[in-house]
């Protein structure tokens, strides 16, 4: 979002652990802060970025503007005429330090940078970048993997939380869950950029919350057997490195699973380009694998005398070239934690010692020294080094030396016995060595697997995949070609996820958008690696090794005809044997020098059987691939499945299993960073951090978003932020808040293709915030401007009366001061002021004086102590009346507060009641109208009657409305009809009298529930 919300952090800094906190959100606190000073300056002028080739990027201000040019001055007061497409808009010093790089409005590389570096160099080493979390090492220690933290990530809300590994832990944790999908965390980088490390803070957080109290002992073994496997494979797989003292080797895919409650119930590890080139080559600045020299500085006398280790690390060839030592590590120390983690895992005593033989045996291969004959034939005159290895790997030793020296190979139908030369020996005793070691660390990944490991159907796992990140190289070769390939496919997986969560959000939202799978992107480049018809650079190499003459530069030229000028990804390079490949980081130039050996990876195979039929059975176990007799049939069989399951095709079926995994999964993306190649705590080395962040896929995700609407406010947030900018579009009164922004949007005039209208979000292009934002700046810095001036004005003209006014009192009291001067020159005045002091008069005149002031002083005391008591008694009296009537204001609130929550059910009734009401006043004037009818038929009858009496002469003419009896001999029949109509029409009367008071109450009461339905609403 635009805005940042700083209050947790204050609150974690200042609640329990909040020293460890500090260091998490240390400097943090203020990025969303606006910096007076520094907003200031920046609104000041046009900042922009302008790509440099040393400092990557360089900040700078637009001085001239030219049109397609325009003048940038530099900090360094230098100044450039540039292309204006070749800058970058800077954001504003707002989002300095921003937690969230897909926030910043303008997401361009230099920006990107320029974040990093402000949390690198503010000890923040985790920041977000959309669904990555992008993590620098430090190169130094920070307290932020203690206890204290993982209980408040545990506890903690994802959102509320600073940028850390844990919190990408208990996404993946939670979402397992609560959505019961398999998670997986994707950590990648280049070598020496914490890879390893944050998979260790990765197992270990989620080792740390998903213990079960019912079964401490049992889970508690097993997570700690889970924990312990990092020492066992960072012994046997990791080796000091140029950048990195600890750098894992290989690739490994960690599968961690769990019950429907969230139990640790088993683990299991997958592992994936393992360098086992550095057994026999290091160079002076690296050590090869770590157990080398645990085992030779740690072991006991004992171990080392079995396994025949007499001599010191420089005594051995594979060794001596190395570094030995690493700054802060004790290699016996590290031994013997290995030695504890395997009994912690099981690994009994013979299984270490079996591990251990064939480290020793690698050893003693390296030290095997052969000799050239007069006619170049191999030979070896000292056979110590070969007794040894045979020793240790229970073979014969005539029959290895032979092997060695004079292997049988097949010519045809016949076996035919071939002289070696001494570049050929020493190939295959290094392939040798390189082979036993892989398999031996193989085989001791599956024995970690088989202790770790509980199958279970019902389980839900979390996977963390630890690889190497994309490299380039001055030399790239064929391991360089596989790490790449894998980070192609890493890529296309992370691109297609992304858009889909965006897509998803746009169709939430209602947003028209037409989908683009940016997955696609990488797909021609993947097809020309993989692909099988037209035939790809792996099934060429594959097709190649099976060839009889191939040679590497066959293998070239092949490529050549099949792909040049046939493929834009696809480039032949001037000079060298090789290849240029576009993949999605960059152009990569691969020399494939040596490919086809190191894709069939060629064993001598006279020496494997041996090693098939060795008499110990751990090493027999490790070459059972090659057991069997020497039958035409199992040797066609054998060199068959040799052929076809060359490196490359191991490698593309691996990668094939892991992308099927991570799709059936959740993913979290983890980017790892090398600050500098010094390993220097505090430094960070621009283009070093860009090129990573490009390999990394870190700006290809920016360019993906970038392609979208990444920048999004809600409704609300937009009208409150926006506003001030187009005063008198939105009307006074209630308006909703959509209607109110759409308002806003067309009073802007912004093109319909730089946002989108969702159902509780605006969609924005990247770079339309940022563009409102310096209009709404301008806006504020004249809004301040202009009452900073009205300010100023009247302060200025408040200060100029007070001058004045103090002129004014001065020169009153100059003219009076000369007065007073002159009359002291007076010399009659100066005589009476001598006399004056004599003259009793006027002693008992100034006592006088002043007793009578005093009077008049002591009668001023006492009015005041009385009206201040009779003010007091006031104020006491108006305190009591207020807090009785605090009270019963108290009561009455209550007694309203009661009546408000019952006010729709006493509306609803006395809206009833209305319609009641006026149904049965309805009825009453249907009523009166049918009884005013019947009124007029009777007084029509009654007159038609008076009428009849008067022409009988029986009324007086000088009173129609009383009745009289005229005559005592009227008749009783008229006499009582008379009477009758009388007394029917006083009847009606009293009727209609009676319907008329009732319809006036009934008015009443509907006036009265009226009143009370106003009062209500």
């Amino acid at each position: 979002m635009l805005t940042i919300n700083n209050t947790r952090k204050n609150s974690l800094i200042h609640s329990p652990g909040g020293e460890a906190l500090r260091l998490l959100v240390n400097g943090s606190c203020d990025a969303g802060v606006n910096n007076t000073v520094a907003q200031a300056t920046f609104n000041e002028k046009k900042w922009v970025w302008v790509e440099d080739k040393k400092a990557g990027y360089v900040a700078g201000y637009i001085t001239r503007d030219m049109g397609e040019e325009v003048e940038v001055r530099f900090n360094d007061h230098s100044t450039r005429i540039i292309n204006i497409n070749e800058t970058d808009k800077m954001n504003p010093p707002k989002f300095d330090k921003v937690e969230d790089m897909a926030d910043l409005t303008f997401l361009n590389e230099a920006s990107v940078i320029h974040n990093l570096r402000l949390r690198y160099l503010s000890n923040l080493i985790y920041t977000y970048s959309g669904l990555f979390l992008v993590a620098v090492n430090p190169y130094q220690n920070f307290p932020i993997y203690t206890d204290e933290i993982i209980r408040y990530y545990k506890n903690g809300r994802h959102h509320e939380m600073p940028p850390h590994i844990y919190a990408i832990a208990d996404s993946a944790y939670n979402e397992m869950l609560q959505e019961r999908q398999n998670q997986s965390i994707l950590i990648t980088g280049e070598s020496g950029a914490g890879k390893t490390e944050n998979t260790k803070r990765v197992i270990q957080y989620i080792a740390a919350i998903a213990g079960d109290s019912s079964n401490t002992k049992i889970l508690g073994k097993l997570e700690l057997q889970i924990l312990q496997t990092n020492p066992i494979l960072e012994a046997f797989g990791n080796a000091l490195t140029i950048r990195n003292n600890n750098s894992s080797r290989f690739g490994k895919f960690i599968r961690i699973e769990f019950n429907s409650s969230g139990q640790i119930v088993g683990a299991n590890i997958e592992r994936y380009l393992f360098e086992k080139s550095r057994v026999t080559y290091q160079t002076s600045e690296e050590r090869n694998f770590h157990i080398f020299y645990q085992l030779i500085r740690g072991a006991s006398p004992q171990i080392k005398s079995k396994l025949l280790l007499n001599g010191s690390l420089n005594d051995y060839r594979f060794t001596k070239n190395s570094l030995k030592d690493i700054e802060g590590v004790n290699d016996s120390i590290e031994y013997q934690a290995l030695v504890d983690a395997m009994n912690v895992v099981g690994i009994s005593e013979d299984e270490q010692i079996d591990l251990f033989r064939v480290i020793a045996a690698v050893l003693h291969l390296g030290n095997i020294e052969i000799a050239s004959s007069r006619n170049d034939q191999a030979q070896i005159y000292e056979t110590s080094a070969s007794e040894n290895v045979c020793n240790l790997l229970s073979i014969p030793v005539s029959d290895f030396i032979k092997g060695l020296l004079n292997p049988q190979v097949k010519a045809g139908r016949e076996w035919v016995t071939q002289a070696r030369t001494k570049e050929q020996v020493l190939y295959s005793i290094e392939a040798l060595a390189k082979s036993l070691y892989e398999r031996s660390f193989f085989a001791l990944v599956d024995r970690i697997n088989k202790a770790i490991y509980r199958p279970n159907n019902k389980s839900q796992f979390i996977g963390v995949l630890d690889i190497a990140g994309f490299e380039i190289f001055k030399v790239n070769s064929f391991e360089q070609f596989c790490i790449n390939y894998t980070n192609e496919k890493l890529q296309q997986f992370f691109n297609h996820h992304m858009f889909v969560l965006e897509q998803e959000e746009y169709k939430l939202e209602g947003i028209e958008w037409k989908f683009i799978d940016f997955g696609l992107d990488l797909q021609p480049t993947i097809d020309l690696i993989e692909k099988a018809n037209p035939i790809g650079i792996l099934s060429c190499l594959d097709e190649e090794c099976v060839m009889p003459k191939a040679t590497d530069k066959t293998f070239v030229e092949k490529l050549h005809s099949l792909w040049k000028d046939k493929s834009s990804k696809y480039q032949v390079p001037r000079f060298q044997e090789g290849f240029i490949l576009q993949h999605y980081a960059a152009k990569v130039e691969y020399k494939t020098s040596g490919w086809l050996d190191k894709n069939k990876d060629p064993l001598n195979e006279n020496i494997t059987k041996l090693l098939a039929r060795s008499s110990n059975q751990y090493i027999s176990s490790l070459f059972s691939d090659y057991l069997g007799d020497i039958t035409d049939n199992d040797k066609k069989n054998r060199v068959k499945r040799g052929v076809f399951r060359t490196v490359g095709r191991h490698h593309k079926d691996q990668l094939h299993s892991l992308m099927q995994q991570l799709y059936s999964t959740h993913p979290h993306f983890v980017r790892c960073i090398v600050p500098n190649e010094e390993k220097c705590p505090g430094k960070i080395d621009v283009p070093l951090v860009l090129d990573q962040l490009r390999c990394n896929g870190v700006l290809e995700g920016i360019r993906i978003c970038r392609a979208g609407f990444p920048n999004r406010l809600s409704f609300d947030e937009f009208r409150r932020r926006y506003e001030i900018l187009t005063s008198g579009i939105i009307p006074k009164g209630f308006i909703n808040s959509r209607d109110a922004a759409e308002k806003l949007l067309d009073a802007f005039k912004l093109d319909n293709s730089q946002y989108r209208i969702g159902t509780s979000k605006i969609f924005f292009r990247s770079g339309v915030l940022a563009e409102l934002e310096e209009i709404r700046d301008t806006k504020l810095f004249q809004l301040f401007a202009d009452f900073q001036a009205h300010c100023r004005g009247w302060l200025s003209r408040k200060a100029h009366i007070k001058r004045n006014e103090r002129l004014r009192a001065a020169l009153v009291i100059q003219r009076n001061i000369r007065a007073i001067n002159a009359l002291k020159a007076n010399p009659w005045w100066k005589l009476f002021l001598k006399v004056r002091p004599t003259l009793n008069c006027t002693k008992v005149e100034e006592l006088k004086r002043q007793l009578r002031l005093k009077d008049e002083r002591i009668r001023e005391l006492e009015e005041k102590l009385l009206q201040e008591s009779k003010t007091r008694k006031k104020l006491e009296t108006l305190n009591s009346k207020l807090e009785i009537e605090k009270t019963n204001l108290e009561n009455l609130l209550q007694n309203e507060h009661s009546l408000v929550i019952n006010k729709e059910e006493i509306l609803k009734q006395t809206l009833q009641r209305e319609i009641d009401l006026e149904d049965e006043v309805k009825g009453l004037n249907d009523e009166l109208n049918e009884l005013e009818g019947k009124f007029e038929q009777l007084s029509k009858s009654k007159k038609l009657l008076e009428n009849q009496m008067k022409e009988n002469g029986f009324l007086n003419n000088n009173n129609s409305q009383t009745p009289f009896l005229a005559q005592q001999d009227l008749k009783n029949n008229n006499h009582k009809e008379i009477i009758k109509v009388e007394h029917s029409n006083i009847g009606f009367v009293n009727q209609i009298h009676i319907l008329l008071n009732q319809i006036h109450l009934l008015i009443n009461q509907v006036h009265i529930l009226l009143n009370q339905i106003r009062i209500y609403i």
